[in-house]
């Protein structure tokens, strides 16, 4: 377990948090537009993607939720080695992490207030997979319009219509991570639609 906990950091910190950085921030600047983060072996379950984000995005200032199979003995170790980021319940996290399934329900995190919209959680969704297919997406940072394989829309088309409050997403699977903050507005694919009217 002490292995496991040294090792599966940044090589080399400052070049490789630099570089995961900028591809965190231009996954959050162009919604769904995957990226791929490197440099890191987190501890199972978590993705490469997922372990990167955290080592990213976390530090001894922002409480995290690891929700499911994440919270485990060696991904609670890893995290405070490497990022010192406190675990805490969802309630009062800046960032979270596990499946869609682990997650729930998103009436758990906070969404910011009128007065700081910007205190509110940032959820990290494990995915099986992740593909530029799916719900259609629209909205800042996207030209026309994108396509983002997500686990459902309702929750999200609801977490838009709270804007400016709402939570922030990334997706992550494998080395692959997206993004999908509140301004971005969901409806769901073609397919979704053609499926449900004949099921209705």
């Amino acid at each position: 377990m002490q292995a496991q906990t040294l090792e599966g950091g940044f090589t080399n910190p400052a070049t490789d948090t630099a570089h995961a950085f900028r591809s965190v921030m231009e996954a959050m600047a162009r919604p769904g537009k995957m990226q791929t983060l490197t440099g890191a072996t987190p501890p199972a379950p978590l993705s490469v993607a997922a372990g990167v984000a955290l080592l990213t995005l976390c530090d001894t200032e922002t409480p995290l939720y690891l929700a499911g199979d994440a919270n485990c003995d060696a991904v609670r170790a890893w995290v405070a080695f490497h990022t010192g980021a406190p675990i805490t319940g969802p309630s009062h996290c800046m960032f979270a992490l596990g499946t869609w399934e682990a997650l729930g329900p998103l009436s758990a995190y906070p969404i910011g207030t009128p007065e700081y919209p910007d205190r509110s959680a940032t959820i990290i969704v494990e995915c099986a997979d992740l593909a530029a297919d799916g719900a259609t997406l629209t909205g800042p940072g996207i030209r026309d319009t994108a396509n983002l394989s997500l686990p459902e829309t309702q929750a999200f088309q609801a977490n838009a219509s709270l804007f400016p409050l709402g939570l922030d997403f990334f997706f992550t699977s494998d080395n692959r991570i997206a993004a999908l903050p509140r301004s971005t507005k969901v409806s769901r694919s073609r397919r979704e639609a053609v499926a449900q009217e004949g099921n209705s």
